[in-house]
């Protein structure tokens, strides 16, 4: 649907919208239908309009909105007045939609949709124009309103499962959106079981434009709402929630890298549900949607595709697990297990979540928004993001609990009870021997590592060359390298910078630097890395992933494990050598990403398209690790940008489907900054050798005090990377990779669009020819001294200054 935001201006972005919200659930644990539960859920809205917000129209809500069971009594009676006889339940889907009010664009939705349905052997019973009291909407959202219609369809040939109805549904859905995206259209809801009525009311007001909701034919036996708040966004109709199967109060901080994996994915992803349509769907994921409406597009995608809800929910918000002593070998495996499929959706949330026969509530891993829930003897349950949105009494309350971080609370109306959360992952734990699978598909890169020592020797001529081809200075080794290999601890200043941004500066500075750490605002908290060790982990594979859907019966993926993103040069050749340790079930191949030294054409151009395609043939060819490298510079080829040649192969093999085939490896002379290590990683490396900062280490300290060095080096990167991931609310690396949680200041629109794809850059700057430019400029220095004469690096003056370095204010 076309959003109703403003255009990108000035430093707005629709991308960064974001909202905090309230939310809850009510539910018969006997799936008993009544009006009692649609009547609950109401209340439980208006007993949330402080967590929602009003504009300075008091009738122009943020959104609102409730999803429940199909109300078949009620539909039945109001398409009786019709002529229309409906099926038995779940034996027909009902469609809601938003339209656009244009009586022509409303006509050619219409004669899509119906389009559609005929392709795929739908019956359309009956369309109907949903009743609403617009009298209810304020003087500011009159007029804009969408036209709301539902569809009621069935099946003309109904002899597949109620899955495999909903998967017709969904491939169907889909074939409209794509068709459909350029109109004011969004498909609201079109299930067999559930229903959604949404729109930008106040919660109490709800009930009221929706003349439906007043009927006491509509029942059900549960309801999921949610109070919307848009912090610093613009409210929209489709923004409302809940969704298709859930509703969210957090933010997922991850999104950028959540959005390239999962579509990535599905180029690869085959599931015995799967039609041959599936091919034509993508992406899985619209660009600019919401990160909830994102979420609940990739539950819904796996539970297509075969997974329970709750499995699905405990894969995308994992408890966490890499260091909880507590849990069960089973359990632990199978978290290790399915790390390799699916990389956490990490960041602040707590979710209520249903697909009409089972419903929940899951916090994420830190536990960072409140949700609480309680049981009545009666067989209610209530959860919500605070205690008191139902007046209960006392005594008909068997229970009162929160739920804790990691924890899913579950409810299955086909057993008619409460599972709960040590129950629910002990079942899922045991469905396979997970932990044979591991053995004989997991190797580890630390046993291997002594198998390669490492060089003693340093060519101290050799060495200043390549430090001035990287542009290093003598403060990157004085203020940042030898207080680092001393201490292990990142060296910290008392005062902010008072240099120009790398846009505004006469220096040749690195592309690094013009990549700006984003961090944790508004309702988003940072988490504190030390005291909360726990949750966090750098521990990541390498390898292919597997296909989602596959199991360990089938899956034979064979993954190597790394303990964190920065390797050792002896670890390098481990894995250059990988098809030895794995017996040849892992293989690598290693890609130059070099360009011609020369300034007359495109040549920085040529070569980012020469190493893609190189890397794209090392995939098909079935290397599962690629290595980028800049080692093998020479006066004629000079070394590209590591941070931009990572990230455009990154990006291109997303756009080839072939990102899930291999995993990328960056072997450096150019990173040496505990910032430069982070952005890598966010823009898509999975491992990084910086095999010209080992070098120089290796030069200060000279042999006997190497190891101790280069271990307290590793040691102050890993701090550096969890400080920076915490900063936006990131618990795992495998979450951060990839992610993209940086600003680019001062970098073209058009560098942005082709190699940092989805990265915010709000004042454009340089383009690739300067950035070729500048790097031809500062390589050539290293082929234009004689280095044999004791030549010393220049002094920087970065962090202080000096005649010759940066300019301070």
């Amino acid at each position: 649907m076309s959003k109703n935001f403003p255009k990108k201006q000035g430093l707005y972005n629709p991308k960064n919208e974001k909202d905090s919200c309230g939310i809850g659930f009510v539910a018969n644990i006997y799936d008993i239908p009544s009006r009692k539960i649609i009547d609950h859920g109401l209340n439980i809205l208006c007993n949330l309009t402080h967590r929602g917000a009003v504009s300075a129209d008091p009738k122009a809500g943020d959104g609102v909105g409730i999803l429940t069971q199909i109300p078949h009594q009620f539909f039945q009676k109001e398409l009786a007045n019709k002529n229309v006889i409906l099926p038995r339940p779940e034996d027909y889907a009902v469609g809601m939609f938003f339209l656009p009010q244009n009586h022509e664009e409303k006509n050619y939705c219409l004669k899509v949709i119906k389009k559609y349905f005929s392709k795929f052997n739908l019956e359309l019973l009956f369309i109907r124009d949903v009743p609403v009291d617009k009298s209810i909407l304020g003087e500011s959202i009159k007029g804009n309103e969408p036209s709301i219609i539902q569809f009621f369809l069935k099946e003309q040939n109904p002899s597949r499962t109620i899955n495999q109805f909903e998967s017709i549904l969904f491939i169907v859905r889909r074939y409209i959106e794509l068709e459909l995206k350029s109109f004011d259209f969004y498909p609201v809801s079109l299930s067999p079981r559930t229903i959604i009525y949404k729109g930008m009311v106040m919660s109490d007001n709800l009930k009221d434009f929706y003349l439906d909701l007043q009927d006491e034919c509509f029942i059900s036996s549960l309801a999921i709402v949610h109070q919307r708040f848009s912090t610093n966004t613009f409210p929209s109709w489709e923004l409302a929630q809940p969704f298709r199967f859930l509703c969210h109060n957090g933010e997922i901080n991850t999104l950028r890298g959540n959005l390239n994996w999962m579509n990535a994915r599905a180029r690869i992803s085959e599931s015995k549900f799967f039609s041959d349509d599936f091919k034509n769907i993508n992406p899985l994921i619209f660009e600019g949607v919401s990160d909830s409406a994102a979420f609940d597009n990739a539950l819904e995608y796996l539970i297509i595709g075969g997974y329970d809800i709750e499995k699905a929910m405990m894969l995308l918000i994992p408890e966490a697990w890499e260091k909880n002593n507590f849990h069960s070998r089973e359990l632990t495996t199978f978290y290790d297990y399915y790390a390799n499929y699916i990389e956490p959706w990490d960041g602040p949330a707590a979710m209520c979540f249903t697909d009409g026969r089972k419903i929940g509530g899951v916090l994420d891993r830190n536990g960072l928004r409140p949700s609480r829930y309680c049981e009545t003897d009666d067989g209610l349950i209530l959860l919500s993001s605070e205690m008191g949105v139902l007046d209960l009494p006392s005594s008909k309350v068997i229970k009162r609990w929160r739920l804790e971080p990691g924890k899913i609370f579950f409810i299955d109306l086909d057993q008619k009870r409460v599972i709960q959360n040590d129950e629910l992952k002990k079942k899922y734990s045991k469905e396979y021997n997970f932990e044979n699978h591991l053995q004989r598909n997991q190797i580890f890169l630390h046993d291997f590592k002594k198998q390669y020592q490492e060089n003693d020797i340093i060519d101290e001529k050799e060495l200043k060359k390549d430090q001035f081809a990287f542009g290093y200075t003598k403060e990157d080794i004085n203020f940042f390298i030898d207080p680092i290999i001393k201490t292990g601890i990142e060296p910290t200043g008392s005062m902010g910078t008072d240099t120009p941004v790398s846009i505004l500066s006469d220096k040749r500075k690195l592309l690094f630097s013009y990549f700006k750490q984003c961090f944790a605002q508004v309702t988003n908290p940072p988490i504190d890395p030390i005291r909360e060790e726990l949750v966090m982990s750098l521990k990541n594979t390498l390898g292919p992933r597997p296909n989602l859907f596959s199991t360990p019966v089938k899956n034979n993926n064979y993954r190597l494990e790394i303990e964190q993103p920065i390797i050792t040069n002896s670890e390098l050749e481990v894995i250059k050598n990988i098809s030895k340790y794995s017996d040849k079930k892992l293989s690598s191949g290693t890609v130059d990403i070099l360009f011609k030294n020369s300034l007359n054409g495109n040549e920085l151009q040529n070569g980012i398209e020469h190493i893609c395609l190189q890397v794209k043939e090392l995939i098909l060819e079935g290397k599962s690790i690629i290595i980028l490298s800049d080692k093998e510079f020479s006066k004629v080829n000079a070394p590209i940008p590591s941070l931009l040649a990572s990230s455009a192969v990154h990006h291109y093999l997303i756009k080839e489907g072939l990102r899930m085939k291999a995993s990328l490896i960056l072997e450096t002379g150019e990173a040496r900054e505990l910032h430069h290590f982070a952005v890598l990683s966010g823009f898509g490396i999975e491992a990084i050798n910086p095999y010209l900062a080992f070098n120089t280490i290796k030069s200060i300290v000279k042999t006997k005090n190497y190891e101790e060095a280069k271990n307290n080096f590793i040691k102050a990167a890993n701090k550096a990377q969890l400080k920076i991931m915490s900063k936006m609310g990131i618990s795992t690396i495998r979450s951060y990779c990839g992610a993209q949680i940086f600003d680019a200041v001062g970098i073209s629109k058009s560098v942005i669009d082709k190699y940092f794809y989805g990265t915010a850059s709000l004042i454009g700057g340089v383009n690739l020819k300067d950035i070729q430019k500048e790097t031809i400029m500062r390589f050539n220095e290293a082929f234009e001294y004689d280095f044999s004469n004791n030549l010393k690096l220049n002094d920087g003056g970065e962090y202080s200054f000096r005649i010759k370095g940066e300019q301070h204010n």
